[in-house]
Parts: C-alpha cells; structure tokens; sequence
C-alpha cells in the first residue's frame, strides 16, 4: 500500500445501495476474492480521489449491525476489531438510504462508539421529492457529530462529495454518538476499570461476539464478565432501544415526512406480483421470457463463435509446421476452450436477467412467494435464496445459506442446492436440446426453450422433493421464523448490471477455462497416442479393404481406427459395458467421466475427441460433428432417447468437484458430501436408464 493511499471500509445495511455507490466510486478496477480462511466473496476496488491520492475501497457484506448473525456479518465485525489486518480501514463509509434512515442509523451509530472515522452517506436523494422527505443537513451533522454525503448513486450525485470528505476523513470527529454504556452503568464501569487501556465498546463485542482481537486474556473475561446468553441478549436489546431512542429524537428535529405526497405505487404493486393466484403466474411468464430469450438471442452470436473457432482450428493445421504442437493446439487447445466459449452469449443473458431482477426488487418478492410453498417441505423461508442463487452457481449459493440459522434447515438447503440447475449445466443442456429437439415452434414459443424450462422446473421439484424426505429421515423439529425485506422498485442501473454480468461471465469463462485446457491437453495426449495398432493404423486399414479407397474414405477410417486404438479410446471401450444401457458409447463415456471436474468440461471433451479424429482440412463445427456421429450399424450416436437420456443424466448427477469442496467445508465433514456424490449420481444413472430403455 502506497504511502498516498486510504483504506475505506463501505458499509452498510442489504439494500441501501451499497453496491451502487461501491462500483461509482470504482468503476472497472475491481477484484473480488475471499477473506482470508473463509469462503466470503471480499469485493475492492481502487478509487482515484486526486492526482496523488488513491483510497482501496473494502466492500463488506451486507449487515444490520454489529450483532451478527451470521458468518457474513461477522466479517465486518472482525475487519473492525482488528487493527493488523491489512485492510482495516483509515475511515469507515456507512452507507444508509434516505426512505429506511433510522434503521439505517443503528449501524451507523455502533461504528462511531469504535471511535473510528466515520462519515454517512445518505443514497437515493432523489427520492426525497417524491416521498414528501427533507433533511436538515447541517442540523443532522451536528447531532451525528460526522460529515454528511447527500447522493444519488443512480443519477451520479454526490459522489464527488464522498471523494472530498474520504479525502479529508482526518478532520472527521471520533467521537460517539451516544452513551450507550449507561444500559448497565455498574457492569460497564467494571469493565473500563478493569481494562483502562481498551475502547469500551471494543470490549463490548468481544464479550458478547465470541472474537478476541484486543490481546487479553480469554479466561479473565470469561471469569468476571461473562453473563448467561439470556443476561447478554436483554442488555443487547436494551442498547438497541438506547440507540433508537437517541435516533428518533435526532430525525424528530432533523428529519420532516409529508406523507400525502408519498405515493402507494410499492404496495398496490406489490399486491400483484405477491398475489397467491397471479403472482406465481406473473413468475411463470418471467421464467419463460428468460428460457425463450436465452435460446432466441444467443443464436447469433454462438454460431460465429462455433464457426470462428473451427475456422481458427483448421487455419492454426494448415499454416503451421506440421507436429506435435500444431496437433495439440489445432486438436486439443482451441477445439477445447471453444467448447466453452461458445457458451458464453447464454450464460451472459443469465446472468444479466438476474441482475435485472435483483436491481428491480423483483427478486425480493419472489423470495416472500415462494416461501409459503417451501414450508410445506420442512425448508426455511430463507432457504429460498440460495435455491435462486443456484441458477448461476451452486458453490456461492451453498455459501448463502450461512444466514439460516437452525442447523438442521441449514444442511438440508446445502445437500439439495446442486439438484438446482447451475449456468454450468448450461452448455450441456444448449448443445444436446439443439440436437435432439427441432428448431419449431409451438403457440408461438420455441420448443428449445421451452425443453430448457422444463429442465429448469423439473430440478427444482426434485430439489423440494429431496427437502421433503431429507425432513422426514432427519426427523426435523424445529421452529424458526422468515423476515425479508422488501426493497423499494428501482429501474435497474446499467452500470451495476453490465459489471455484475461482465464480474459473473468473467469468473465462469475463467474457472472453467482453467480446467478445460488442463483437460484438453491430457485428452490430446490420449487420443493422439496409443498402442501397436494405433501406429500401424495405415496398414492395417490397407489390409481389410482390398478395394481401393478414395482418399477421403481412407483417411476417415484411419482416424477413426486411431482413436478406437488411443488410450482415451481403450479407456473408453474399458467402460463402455457399464454407459451403454444408457445409450452411450465410449466417446461419449470419456466426456461423462472427465466432466465429473465440473460439468461444462463435456463439450470441450468432445470437441477434443471429435477433432483428434478429424481430417486437419476439416471445418465442420463441434455441432456439426455430433449430429453427424453414426455406429457400426450406421445409426446416429446422439439420437433423441441418447440425447434424452443425458439431458437428465446432468440434470441430477453430482458432477462438480468444488461443489463437494465446498459442502465439505461448509458441513465441516466428508460425510455429506460422499453421501451427496453417491445418490445423486446413483439417482441419475437410474433415471437415465429409464429413459433410455423407454424412449430407444
């Protein structure tokens, strides 16, 4: 860190903005990680405040407090208490929105009794006229004893303003708010006379917190000032009414709300789309545009991609000097990664309907409706949210469940979170629907998309039904409650989509290309090397045909005779007994098998396969070659019961390694994970199987 650098923490309450103000200030320099030892998404970004002065803007999850609840929550206590790590903050910028500023508030003023820098930024000021809000700006400073930042963070109002006050967050007063101590005076001033050296409040939160980053002595605290859970939450709740006590009596005299020009636009919306009838069909017909778009807009642009890379591919043969590396860069790299590539239109108009529907409020409302149906099969409400996330990647989504609280609940939503259908099995499912299911439509809707949404819909009900039995094996007893917040509808930002989209797309097309090169490269080797009958392959074509063969033909049946006498190929053949009552042969197998690393990893496996036993002048897209793909009867490979067949292979099979990781992590055992890996991919074998048999 330069010496000219300032470490700004940004935080705030879900839904106020937060992320709005955070991509304003930082644009495109952003990185996103994880917080050292734990699987939470840490977003920075640098921000340039002058010509010599840059801040390292710390994006923090989401949280109404300093009371966490959760492993989210408690990041931003423990960035807070603890003045070595790397990023704890220079100033603190606390984040409220002018509609819920005195919930907003509770935050705000527990960050000033850590005597921290702190400056408030109030959003959405350009709702104030609409709400029938005004402020007394000055008035509020003095009472918060902080420097104030009025903004619009989606008419770019004001941000400016928080630059010049970060730039100068040494004159920001350090001092609280409020006495909150006086909730237990005798208690308090034990404490104080007991530790003179530390911030009250510091103490405060490593006594009722369960985190230590003040160098005490564990057992000294625990001794004299640890009271019973119950004696912790009452003088909790008795600070908690301290400071909205103090915050109520401030916005009396700061704060003015002519309600008569507050419109009801959110409620009589809200009757709508949270209706028990028109709701859910209003969510159906949102689903369908997203399926029937993702098939009808991506269709262009997947096939210059598909057309590109296989024009790439021939040219890369023809141009450079024939060997070992040409083979594995025209046959193994580019076949490899443009098998994933090409994916990326339908995974990026994914992401960027979810975005719209987070950015709207939509989702919100969503969560609350489908709540009631998700009690019925012993799941919390809150579960619903990493059911959602799901749809992108089920790794952050079994991470979201970190916020219910009841253990029991907790590992059901982790255990059936991967039956939801992931971007991942995207690629599978957009190159196997074209194939088997024609480009024809019905009432006006494409049957492709509408083969996607029954896909989609079907891993959900699957999903519940596995909730279901896991709550009747589990003997599941347990009481909990669902609060969700329904944020006010804005129009979608551009800017915080288009990010949110490039951040999702960027991160995919990485994590998975890492993979599929990795791959592509061992499938090149495999295909490209064999035994004794692999390097005669010539003459051994030449003694079974004593007619004569047009060059094309023989030069077919080589190939095709390599790669059934390869390593992949003998692996394959070795396991084909076993894949073959689904309808699969061998190539199909090895891409089966090696997509166990994470599913996508299907398609560039077979562009691999299909390209090592190609003719180098050959242009033919990987589509192209599947559809053409026959047996020794001359049947096609990829017909419809095949094609059937491992739609719900992938839709129910465990076949991502870090999703497993990262059950393990979260479950703290093998156990769930194994038991994961085994009756989901038992559970698919078997209904494949079914259909196969019934369909062939």
């Amino acid at each position: 860190m330069t010496p000219n650098t300032i470490k700004v923490a940004l935080i705030g309450n879900p839904n106020v903005g937060k992320t709005s103000v955070f991509n304003q200030l930082t644009g495109l320099n952003q990185q996103v990680g994880n917080y050292p030892g734990i699987t939470v998404d840490k977003k920075t970004g640098i921000c340039k405040i002058n010509q010599i002065t840059r801040a390292k803007i710390i994006d923090l999850p989401g949280t109404y407090s300093l009371n966490a609840n959760s492993i989210d929550e408690n990041v931003v206590i423990e960035l807070l208490l603890n003045k070595n790590d790397e990023d704890f903050p220079d100033v603190a910028v606390v984040v409220t929105e002018v509609e819920n500023l005195k919930r907003n508030l509770l935050l705000f003023t527990q960050i000033k009794d850590l005597e921290i820098p702190t400056l408030l930024v109030i959003n959405m000021s350009d709702r104030m006229k609409q709400k029938g809000i005004e402020l007394d700006i000055p008035l509020l400073e003095k009472a918060l004893k902080t420097k104030i930042a009025l903004i619009s963070s989606r008419k770019n109002i004001g941000i400016d303003k928080i630059k010049e006050l970060i730039l100068n967050y040494k004159s920001l007063s350090k001092e609280a708010c409020l006495n909150a101590s006086s909730i237990d005076e005798e208690y308090f001033n034990r404490l104080r006379k007991a530790f003179p050296n530390q911030l009250l409040y510091k103490l405060w939160l490593v006594i009722t917190q369960d985190v230590n980053f003040l160098n005490l002595e564990r057992n000294e605290i625990e001794n004299n000032f640890t009271r019973s859970h119950t004696e912790l939450k009452k003088l909790q709740q008795k600070e908690t009414i301290k400071r909205y006590q103090f915050i109520n009596d401030t916005l009396k005299v700061t704060q003015k709300i002519d309600k008569s020009k507050a419109t009801d636009f959110q409620s009589k919306l809200d009757n709508i789309l949270t209706h028990k009838v028109f709701g859910y069909l209003i969510f159906f017909g949102i689903l369908l545009l997203i399926f029937q778009s993702i098939f009808d807009w991506s269709s262009i642009p997947m096939d210059f991609i598909d057309t590109s890379f296989s024009k790439f591919s021939a040219y890369t043969k023809e141009n450079l000097p024939s060997g070992k590396f040409t083979d594995l860069l025209s046959d193994g790299i580019i076949p490899g990664i443009g098998g994933i590539v090409i994916f990326i239109p339908q995974i990026a108009f994914l992401f960027l309907f979810i975005s719209v529907l987070e950015e709207s409020g939509y989702m919100s409302r969503v969560v609350f409706l489908m709540d009631k149906i998700m009690r019925r099969f012993g799941l919390s409400g809150k579960s619903i949210v990493p059911l959602i996330s799901g749809t992108a990647c089920a790794i952050p989504a079994i991470m979201s469940a970190r916020n219910i609280e009841n253990w029991k609940e907790r590992l059901i939503t982790i255990l059936i979170t991967p039956f939801i259908t992931c971007s991942a099995r995207l690629p599978v499912y957009a190159i196997l629907i074209s194939l088997i299911i024609p480009e024809k439509r019905f009432l006006g809707f494409s049957l492709q998309g509408l083969t996607l949404m029954a896909l989609y819909l079907m891993a959900f009900f699957v999903a519940i039904g596995s909730a279901y039995i896991l709550n009747k094996l589990l003997k599941l007893k347990c009481k909990s409650y669902f609060v969700v917040e329904m944020p006010s509808y804005k129009v979608p930002m551009f800017k915080n989509v288009a990010l949110n989209v490039l951040e999702k797309t960027k991160a995919f097309v990485t994590g998975a290309g890492k993979i599929i090169l990795a791959i592509s490269i061992v499938l090149w080797f495999l295909g490209s090397h064999g035994s004794a009958n692999f390097d005669n392959a010539e003459k051994i074509i030449a003694e079974k045909h004593e007619k004569p063969l047009t060059e094309e033909m023989r030069q077919n049946k080589i190939n095709a005779y390599k790669l059934e006498n390869s390593y992949i190929g003998m692996m394959g053949k070795t396991i084909e007994p076993v894949i073959k009552p689904l309808g699969y042969d061998w190539k199909i197998g090895i891409a089966v098998v090696s997509s166990f690393a994470a599913r996508e990893v299907f398609v560039g496996t077979l562009a691999t396969i299909y390209s090592v036993g190609s003719q180098s002048e050959e242009e033919a897209t990987i589509k192209m070659k599947m559809a053409e793909d026959i047996d020794e009867n001359g049947n096609k490979i990829f017909n419809f019961a095949t094609g059937i067949s491992l739609l719900l292979f992938y839709a129910f099979a465990m076949q991502c390694v870090s999703t497993l990781a990262i059950v393990k992590k979260e479950t703290n055992s093998w156990k769930w994970p194994l038991i994961q890996l085994v009756f989901m991919s038992g559970f698919a074998y078997v209904v494949a199987l079914i259909a196969y048999q019934t369909l062939k």
